[in-house]
């Protein structure tokens, strides 16, 4: 069981907001700003390059520890920037050539949308994406389909999308490309720290995440995996660095035998012990633990929802995760945002050109998102559906 009352002691913002917009970014708890301020200050009086060098086992640690979330080696994870950047840098090191295809899903994240259009629109690469089930959630049966028609190069799917609560079925997938040798890449910003990851279950060649949602690190922090079948086959990103290769002769170059081949020289050493620290406190409280309190934090909240008028829930999906998306009849979405702000009731809205293909089959325009985490209370949910009572009246 988990210490809420511990917990909430932990997180210095817990007097000051009612949090429930954690798929954007958590309150961090204490052990993580300590973490970082404490490398801050050591670099203040000792120098940067010291400092790393003074704590380097710290620092490797953090390796270690993301290693232990995602039931994988020290030697597949590479610290980044975001997940974004990690699924950049992922999806640079793919040997595409002109005509090769990429499956993804209606419901995949924005930014890797983008991205692949980009690749589309620059390298002729042709976007395939799978149909989504009536129920919600891609259509397995359809994208085995199109994995058999078309040998994409690529298959690509957000575990949770930012903009509904549904969980996909990532493991189903990955044997699915497992068994066809095709390259498979996990978008795992909103599940990590949220639910329990194995990356060996999922058989995924990448896996993205940020720190700052689920998992209460800092911002600017984010991790990626990279499976032993991609470094053996020495695939790196576009624009390797001293980090990631050895410059042997004035014209050649060899990459190193880890993830670390993804990652920048630079790195921010204090957002590297603060993510070390977030990862150590999620992994100590237990991913199984930490799911099924979201769990039971989730249905309070849809309950209480669904018995308010002119609101509608908009998530699909057997499964559905920690994030709670809702349309609100005759309301602005920057009205409701700013009017829960305002009673220190902290939310998002997603837009309809946040999850274009999305929210054009469920007709709306935005959404009001609410993503709880284990740390919320009762008494919150019921401030919150009470606020929202008030507002839509």
């Amino acid at each position: 069981m988990l210490n809420i009352d511990l917990l909430r002691q932990q997180t210095p913002g817990c007097p000051y907001k009612i949090h429930f917009n954690n798929a954007g970014a958590s309150l961090p708890p204490q052990q993580v700003l300590d973490a970082i301020i404490r490398h801050l200050q050591l670099e203040a009086i000792t120098g940067g390059y010291e400092a790393a060098d003074l704590k380097a086992t710290e620092v490797n640690g953090f390796y270690e520890s993301t290693a232990q979330l995602l039931n994988c080696k020290a030697t597949n994870i590479a610290f980044t920037s975001n997940a974004t950047n990690s699924f950049a840098r992922a999806l640079s090191c793919i040997p595409f050539q002109p005509g090769d295809s990429i499956l993804l899903a209606n419901e995949d994240y924005i930014s890797n949308q983008i991205a692949f259009l980009s690749l589309q629109k620059r390298f002729g690469i042709k976007i395939i994406r799978a149909n989504s089930l009536p129920e919600g959630g891609v259509d397995v049966d359809d994208m085995k389909r199109l994995m058999d028609e078309h040998q994409p190069k690529l298959v690509s799917l957000t575990h949770v999308p930012s903009n509904t609560g549904l969980i996909q079925p990532v493991e189903v997938v990955g044997e699915l490309c497992a068994q066809r040798d095709i390259y498979y890449l996990v978008d795992g910003c909103q599940s990590a720290g949220q639910i329990p990851v194995d990356v060996q279950k999922i058989k995924c060649d990448f896996f993205t995440a940020t720190l700052r949602k689920f998992l209460r690190g800092p911002r600017g922090a984010g991790f990626l995996y990279v499976a032993d079948k991609v470094i053996d086959q020495k695939l790196e990103p576009l624009f390797i660095d001293l980090r990631g290769a050895e410059w042997t002769k004035p014209d050649e170059y060899s990459p190193r035998m880890d993830a670390r081949r993804f990652e920048d020289w630079e790195l921010p050493y204090p957002l590297v012990l603060g993510s070390k620290a977030a990862i150590e406190l999620a992994v100590s409280l237990g991913l199984a633990e930490i799911q099924k309190r979201n769990l039971y934090l989730c249905n309070l909240v849809r309950t209480g929802l669904a018995a308010l008028p002119n609101t509608i829930l908009l998530d699909k999906g057997p499964n559905q995760s920690s994030i709670i998306t809702v349309k609100i009849s005759r309301l602005k979405g920057a009205d409701v945002l700013n009017t829960l702000r305002n009673q220190h009731i902290n939310t998002s809205i997603g837009y309809r050109n946040f999850a274009l293909i999305d929210f054009d089959s469920k007709q709306v325009d935005w959404a009001l998102r609410i993503s709880p985490h284990y740390y919320n209370t009762e008494t919150e949910v019921e401030l919150l559906i009470a606020a929202l009572q008030k507002l839509i009246e």
